[in-house]
């Protein structure tokens, strides 16, 4: 479970819905200061059990870079509504928000990059690949980042202890799922050690708010997922693969390889785990700067 640093408004930090030809989502935006020359958008996707508050600490240094940054809840994610049925969070549905999502960000967006972090990776992946696929449409994005998120599958151990959270979610309500992960080492199990006061709270309520078929049907995903690099790498479009220096869900190793395979620019943002968005806000808010503003390779 990534957890934001804070999880006050600063004050360039703006909370409003998107409206999608597939429906509402609640976003975080923030946008390039005046006299700041605008340098497109960002769109930001969350990972599983997240939401759009994990980017948070990123959104105001990269609108001082001059983008337009905005984070999203995905279908059924905290604040955004969704069905009480796993079929609706499908891999190809929730691919199909992102595109909506894009469209949404309107025809002043400029070139638009697009994030996903974690799980959201797997949703990026398969809304570009998707977008690829369709005839004459092209790719609405001018460059794509995979963030800690790998070529297939988490790892073996990861795989165990979501087959045990989907087991709790399946007989349990969320009120006691969330009381069973708080009585076990917050640490090794949820990420959410350390966690006080009005961060806390936002992790629980956050918890709560979040559909419990969408937690399951994307833990599937997790626990399935086939490897899809050959068929994102047949995309045009400029990629980047960013990680901490380690990762728990798919080994540093296997993102070095997907980075390769897929022709990819590679960053490891060192002092970070599984969220280096919150665990080295700036360090990953230049690496994102660097790749989307063309310099270096990829």
């Amino acid at each position: 479970m990534s957890r934001p640093p804070f999880v006050t408004l600063p004050e360039n930090v703006t909370a409003h819905p998107l409206s999608t030809e597939r429906g509402r989502f609640a976003v975080l935006e923030a946008v390039p200061p005046a006299g700041t020359a605008r340098r497109g958008t960002a769109l930001l996707v969350p990972g599983f059990t997240g939401s759009k508050e994990d980017f948070l600490a990123l959104l105001t240094p990269l609108a001082a870079a001059g983008f337009r940054a905005v984070a999203v809840d995905g279908r059924g994610q905290n604040e955004s509504v969704g069905p009480r049925d796993e079929s609706a969070y499908a891999q190809g549905e929730l691919a199909a928000d992102v595109l909506a999502q894009t469209a949404a960000l309107g025809p002043d967006a400029g070139p638009v990059h697009l994030l996903g972090h974690s799980m959201g990776g797997l949703v990026v992946r398969a809304a570009a690949i998707a977008a690829g696929a369709a005839p004459g449409s092209g790719v609405p994005w001018a460059s794509l980042t995979l963030m800690s998120s790998g070529p297939a599958a988490i790892e073996a151990a990861q795989q165990a202890r979501t087959k045990l959270l989907l087991e709790a979610l399946s007989s349990m309500d969320m009120e006691s799922v969330w009381r069973a992960m708080r009585e076990l080492d917050a640490e090794d199990l949820e990420g959410t050690a350390g966690a006080t006061g009005e961060v806390e709270e936002f992790l629980h309520q956050r918890w709560l708010r979040t559909v419990p078929e969408q937690l399951m049907a994307t833990g599937k995903q997790l626990i399935a997922e086939p490897d899809r690099v050959a068929e994102l790498a047949a995309v045009p479009l400029r990629t980047l693969v960013l990680s901490g220096a380690v990762d728990h869900a798919w080994p540093v190793p296997w993102m070095d390889d997907m980075a390769e395979r897929l022709g990819a620019r590679r960053v490891v943002v060192e002092g970070a785990e599984h969220s280096p968005n919150t665990e080295r806000t700036a360090e990953t808010a230049a690496a994102l700067v660097a790749f989307w503003n063309g310099n270096g390779e990829a």
